[in-house]
């Protein structure tokens, strides 16, 4: 019977992975909100971040986690971590090509594997939770989808459809192509490649030494119910177990596994031919057992993330300008998702997963670079060169799995100031060049910004834009719309606590423009 735990163990990592890549890769947010969060229930640092700035019963996967840690030891990190499986995948791919003959038992380095939770804590004590959310499994798994392995499905998916359309098939659509931000995709470039490496030379090492949910369920494990034990009587000393052992714990000179460094991957239990590999009842030995305490510390309660940068491509159509624009926009601040109250609490709770850039249909959110701070490095930023935040779209906050972003209906959203838009007349056409343009008010979705009269010495019928602060969003829409280059009429100053904006005033008839001026774009 035992011998089937390493399928069932299989079959629950494979359907958790390709349901996790499934949401991160879902082009048409066609996956309900509501399975999202009961997929993202368990993971393990998300949930404890949402727990611990709102202590909800439905925030509460992380002790769901680690009170099955206490029971069966690490089976979260064989089943639902989705970076588990996907270096057991690379291990397996490694082993079938390089026919390696398998792994061996390795003395734990424990010294290098707490001053790593030591050091992730110290940051976080000091504001800072960027090496804690480098290194958490989920995230670095969401970034590794959503930076590197979407934007290669959609040209995938755009090239394919291309073809079917010279055929006259239309049933495949073109999706959006993805703003693609150089240091993000670098980060997860350069995790994929680390993990990737550990992975195929020294199976979970990665699990074991580097991430800190590795460590602190390995503590909980310490003294877990149910743990993998050798009967030195049936044992014959063939080292199949060993071989198979990917995380290294097993240690056949000593009849002995460590516990901690166990992922509960079931390998050994299938590989024994004479059932010398077993489970025993490890709390009879507790007692007996000398804990250090102070390793039972590391619980972690804050995330950031490492490098980002903002888009790049603009997609707005090309100003008649009569020579380039040239004051900067300087905005006094960046802008956070809707949903997440202010930017200090925004960059202590989000981990950079990037799951909320993944569903954004508009592709406005974007990796961060320093516009946070050196703490908030990859936490997504509203980019209004890349797009506007769509006024009836909350997305965002129904998929976040920290509470990051809280979730908004449509209505409040509406009225949730996420900053104020800021007009510079110097780089305005109707100012440069005399001529009309009114791109920012057209788009503007609660008409704070509107047109009025412009007096100029040629005594053209101009209008020029004018911001009421009051009614702004800060959705950027009117930013995104500008058309003067390289730097904008108006642009969005974010604030560091969102307000509350004034409804919009009810539709009324539009300032005429003189259809027979020249249009400026």
């Amino acid at each position: 019977m035992l011998r089937y735990l390493k399928r069932l163990r299989i079959g629950v990592s494979v359907v958790f992975f390709g349901l996790i890549a499934l949401v991160f890769l879902d082009f048409g947010n066609m996956i309900p909100t509501s399975f999202t969060r009961g997929l993202l229930y368990p993971q393990f640092i998300p949930s404890l971040l949402q727990f611990l700035h709102g202590a909800a019963f439905g925030a509460a996967g992380c002790l769901v986690v680690v009170m099955s840690a206490a029971l069966f030891g690490r089976i979260y990190c064989s089943t639902v971590c989705p970076l588990g499986t996907l270096q057991d995948v690379i291990a397996f791919a490694a082993r079938r090509r390089r026919k390696r003959p398998g792994f061996r038992f390795a003395r734990p380095d424990r010294w290098l594997r707490y001053c790593i939770a030591t050091a992730a804590i110290l940051l976080l004590m000091a504001g800072s939770g960027l090496l804690l959310n480098l290194l958490d499994p989920f995230s670095a798994c969401g970034r590794i989808l959503v930076d590197l392995v979407r934007p290669a499905v959609v040209v995938i998916n755009n090239i394919a459809a291309a073809m079917l359309e010279q055929f006259g098939v239309y049933e495949l659509s073109r999706k959006q192509w993805a703003v693609l931000t150089p240091v993000a995709v670098g980060v997860a470039a350069a995790t994929l490649g680390f993990v990737g490496w550990l992975a195929a030379t020294r199976g979970r090492l990665y699990c074991n030494t580097v991430c800190p949910v590795g460590t602190l369920l390995g503590l909980v494990a310490r003294i877990s119910w149910l743990r993998v034990g050798i009967d030195p009587n049936a044992c014959t000393q063939c080292k199949r177990c060993e071989r198979v052992c990917k995380a290294g714990c097993i240690d056949l000179r000593n009849m002995a596994v460590d516990s901690s460094r166990c992922v509960g991957c079931c390998n050994c239990l299938a590989a024994c031919p004479e059932g010398a590999v077993r489970f025993e009842n490890g709390w009879r030995r507790v007692a007996a057992e000398q804990l250090d305490r102070g390793r039972r510390a590391f619980l972690v309660h804050s995330g950031v993330s490492l490098l980002g940068l903002a888009g790049l491509a603009e997609t707005n159509a090309t100003v008649l300008q009569s020579k380039p624009t040239t004051v900067p926009e300087a905005v006094t601040g960046p802008v956070s998702p809707p949903g997440s109250v202010s930017i200090d609490r925004f960059t202590v709770v989000c981990t950079a997963c990037h799951l909320c850039v993944s569903v954004c249909p508009s592709r406005v959110l974007s990796p961060s670079l320093l516009e946070f701070g050196p703490s908030g490095m990859l936490q997504p930023r509203l980019n209004f060169r890349a797009a506007h935040c769509n006024y009836e779209c909350t997305l965002c906050s129904e998929v976040c799995p920290t509470g990051a972003i809280l979730p908004l209906a449509k209505e409040e959203k509406k009225l949730t100031q996420l900053g104020v838009a800021r007009f510079i007349k110097a780089n305005c056409v109707v100012f440069t060049d005399s001529t009309n343009c009114g791109a920012c008010s057209e788009h503007c979705p609660t008409k704070a910004v509107q047109m009025v009269p412009y007096p100029n010495p040629l005594n053209r019928k101009l209008v020029i834009p004018a911001v009421d602060p009051d009614y702004c969003i800060g959705c950027g829409a009117c930013e995104h719309a500008c058309p003067t280059k390289p730097f904008k009429a108006i642009c969005v100053d974010g604030n560091p606590v969102h307000k509350r904006a004034r409804k919009p005033k009810p539709a009324t008839a539009e300032t005429k423009i003189d259809a027979t001026a020249d249009f400026p774009f």
